[in-house]
């Protein structure tokens, strides 16, 4: 028995923006304008097999901005113990019901959905926003359908950018 081993090789763009603000208020701007998901009321329409469309019409409006937040990983707690003075919040958002309309062609996608996104600054530095451009990795899939998903998501990203007060790169708006 033989089996495919399928390589792709692929380049993103990583934004770094800097907001010229204290680190805790950008992350409290951010936690405020992408919320967590509401694992509750998501994991009952799962239970009770809901259709989609209540699914679709739970996260319209749990996602003021289109994304949710599904992990946070606040690093600044853990890497002083190594002596690292660095504050960093990571973060997986997305939102599952975009990433569905992506997933039914490619499973795979989920390696990128949700986004990771990163909220950091050098000791006494300002905060920085991290993320890559979700149509990069999702373009690397090679087709349209998931990568006019990915830049749909550029377009969304540069939404939220915007209401931050951040700089949005033109290239998540070409």
């Amino acid at each position: 028995m033989t089996h495919q081993t399928r390589t792709v090789r692929y380049g993103t763009t990583r934004f770094t923006i800097e907001s010229g603000e204290d680190p805790e208020a950008l992350r409290a701007r951010y936690e405020q304008a992408v919320p967590p998901v509401p694992t509750d009321r998501v994991d009952e329409l799962v239970r009770r097999r809901a259709p989609w469309s209540d699914m679709l019409e739970l996260i319209s409006a749990s996602a003021p901005f289109d994304f949710l937040v599904y992990f946070r990983n606040q690093a600044d707690q853990l890497f002083p113990l190594a002596g690292d003075g660095a504050m960093c919040t990571s973060y997986l958002m997305g939102n599952h019901t975009i990433a569905e309309r992506m997933y039914r062609y490619e499973p795979s996608i989920l390696l990128y959905a949700p986004l990771h996104t990163v909220i950091w600054a050098e000791p006494d530095g300002p905060a920085r926003f991290s993320v890559d451009r979700p149509s990069d990795q999702f373009g690397s899939f090679g087709l349209d359908e998931i990568t006019q998903v990915g830049r749909e998501l550029d377009r969304k990203l540069a939404t939220l950018l915007d209401h931050l007060g951040l700089q949005v790169p033109a290239e998540l708006t070409d």
